[in-house]
């Protein structure tokens, strides 16, 4: 048995080209909250996790490897019906690429779509579906 078990995921950082731009898609087409933190820094709360942004070529130490914008695929939960996702993101005027789909979670089986956001990270945003 492992010495260490994981619960839980706290943050993850996106390395974005355009702080505002990334907030205000975010905010508007997704529902999060836009924080500020620390020394001036922004990130995007939603539930109990937050997304951390870099602006490229200012990111923050320690970063990964090699931050690139537009590297990202995430996955989020809603409860919220995806006919009306589909419809409140046609009238924010974002393109779905695919979806409804259905595809496995972490705890469920998902019905998911795609989108992209304003780096072109791919972003999915799925109903969990009764057992």
């Amino acid at each position: 048995e492992a010495g260490v078990k994981i619960e839980r995921l706290d943050h993850l950082v996106l390395t974005v080209a355009d702080i505002t731009v990334t907030c205000d898609f975010y905010r508007a087409a997704l529902g999060m909250e836009v924080i500020t933190f620390g020394e001036g820094r922004t990130a995007l709360r939603f539930g109990n996790q937050k997304i951390n942004l870099h602006e490229a070529g200012r990111e923050v130490d320690p970063k990964a490897e090699r931050p690139t914008p537009g590297s990202g695929d995430l996955c989020f939960i809603t409860g919220i019906p995806l006919v009306s996702v589909v419809a409140h993101l046609k009238e924010c005027g974002v393109e779905i690429l695919l979806g409804p789909v259905r595809r496995t979670g972490a705890r469920a089986m998902l019905n998911s779509l795609y989108l992209r956001d304003p780096d072109h990270n791919l972003v999915e945003v799925a109903n969990e579906l009764p057992d």
